[in-house]
């Protein structure tokens, strides 16, 4: 039962990781753009957006912030290493990623039920990008 939890929630965390780069992209890139493949729905976070609070709001930018960067840290990293170091600097990476998002004070499931909300509503999508700071301008 715990390596089935573990492996939903290294897949659960992947997928925040995937919607995360998402969010980060241009309004265009998105738009056409599917959501991966269906995953059990999160709790607590309502799919009406005047319940999200700006604390949330602020956490899951911060979050993506976070994530995006370390994203991209690991994936240079898997790039460069040794077939056999490969699986290691992911579980190392999916480690951090949650780190990240808990440390923002948010659990995984509302870190992805405001991304997947994000991704439905217009008007959430741009309160969270509103919060994200514009990186190298």
């Amino acid at each position: 039962m715990q390596l089935l939890t573990w492996r939903l929630g290294t897949w659960r965390l992947g997928a925040a990781a995937f919607i995360a780069a998402w969010m980060l992209s241009s309004p265009g890139a998105h738009a056409q753009a599917q959501p991966p493949s269906p995953r059990p729905s999160a709790p607590d976070v309502s799919n009406h957006p005047a319940d999200i609070s700006d604390q949330k709001l602020d956490a899951a930018a911060a979050a993506i912030e976070r994530v995006a960067s370390l994203k991209q840290d690991y994936q240079q990293r898997i790039t460069a290493a040794p077939a056999a170091d490969k699986q290691r600097i992911s579980d190392e990476a999916m480690s951090a990623i949650a780190k990240a998002v808990v440390d923002q004070g948010l659990s995984i499931e509302e870190y992805i039920s405001i991304l997947d909300l994000a991704q439905s509503d217009p008007d959430v999508h741009e309160k969270i990008l509103q919060r994200i700071r514009p990186t190298g301008k």
